[in-house]
């Protein structure tokens, strides 16, 4: 018997619906977003809106679907989808229309890579890559900092993104501020090093989001969701801190609440982690509790075990998941590998059909289906 099968709390709980402003989610499972570069020239197709498709038939709530915002140097792959020009936005707006024919709800996350994004990189080759102190995420200078002018282009990229999401259905935006990823090498103390008004403390550098938010939300009007997606760890640095404290955290998220976001989504590697001592809250439960927020949890949800490390990793299952939910810790699961190995994994888990869920592989990664 597998852990998910010693189950005592039950998956109803997923399946119950949440509201957050006027818009109801049937469900508190999410669709992770993950950066499935099968958008030739940045368009989503058929193949997009059906994959998105099945798994909101199957019981997921809400889909986040990575959308690269139009800046030169947003991305590093030509088959990662825009969230620009007509082609692009036509695709997305069948992808829309797919996902609320069966029932889903659907974000878009909009997305800029910053200086994870390799120079050279397709498909504007001739873009330099850009981020806050022009530093890589092991602190290496690679490109001149950003001036304050290419600063107020990229806050307008945003915006403009989160506009056309709004004008072809999506039902909120997600901006993307973790993971090493522009928004959050702003936060970071140790990729952004300057000595102007978006440099300085940890609150400090939370000005450029600030102001994306603040760029976001009076293009977009104040009933229409914003989540902001952040972690405390960045790719290839699973040790990395933005703060250290409850304290520290609750001031990070009160400025980010004021400027605009309703819901925040946190990405930990495993969501019943203890983030500070003294307490068994995960990261997810600490924002949940210190902002009041509508809060996402997400990490290794659905998984057995982690498939970059030997054995299970104290993993408990999906018994502790749903214990940490009825507790309230936090609103909505983010579930990745588990629904990219099996579109039905929902659906499973609610039937009791757990021995028919069909394991993550890293093939299932290298297809849309």
């Amino acid at each position: 018997m597998t852990k998910q099968q010693q189950q005592v709390h039950s998956p109803e709980a997923l399946f119950e619906p949440y509201t957050v402003r006027q818009l109801t989610i049937p469900s508190r499972i999410l669709l992770s977003p993950m950066a499935r570069a099968f958008a030739p020239e940045g368009v989503p197709g058929e193949d997009t809106a059906a994959y998105f498709r099945r798994r909101a038939e199957n019981g997921v709530g809400l889909v986040i679907a990575v959308a690269m915002i139009d800046h030169p140097a947003a991305t590093s792959e030509p088959a990662l989808p825009n969230l620009f020009g007509e082609a692009a936005l036509d695709g997305w707006s069948e992808v829309v229309r797919q996902v609320h024919e069966a029932g889903g709800i659907i974000f878009p996350q909009l997305s800029h890579m910053g200086m994870i994004r390799p120079m050279g990189s397709q498909p504007y080759p001739d873009a330099a890559s850009v981020g806050p102190s022009g530093l890589d995420l092991q602190g290496n200078k690679v490109s001149g900092a950003m001036t304050e002018e290419e600063i107020a282009k990229v806050i307008q990229a945003y915006a403009d993104a989160a506009v056309n999401a709004q004008q072809i259905g999506f039902d909120g935006i997600e901006l993307s501020g973790g993971h090493g990823l522009l928004i959050d090498q702003f936060f970071w103390e140790k990729t952004n090093q300057r000595t102007d008004r978006y440099g300085g403390d940890f609150l400090k550098r939370t000005r450029f989001a600030v102001e994306v938010v603040q760029a976001v939300r009076a293009a977009v009007g104040p009933d229409y969701p914003v989540s902001m997606r952040l972690s405390q760890w960045k790719m290839g640095d699973y040790t990395a801190k933005l703060v250290d404290t409850p304290e520290q955290l609750e001031q990070f998220l009160n400025v980010l609440v004021e400027a605009g976001v309703d819901i925040f989504h946190i990405s930990t590697r495993r969501f019943w982690e203890p983030e500070f001592e003294g307490s068994e809250l995960g990261l997810a439960g600490w924002v949940k509790k210190l902002s009041g927020k509508t809060t996402f949890a997400v990490g290794s949800v659905g998984m057995d075990s982690d498939p970059a490390e030997d054995g299970d990793a104290g993993h408990p299952g999906l018994e502790e998941l749903l214990k940490r939910l009825e507790n309230h810790e936090f609103d909505l699961v983010a579930v990745g590998r588990a629904l990219l190995g099996d579109p039905a994994w929902a659906r499973k888990i609610r039937e009791g059909r757990m021995d028919e869920i069909v394991a993550f592989t890293p093939e299932a990664a290298a297809r849309l289906y």
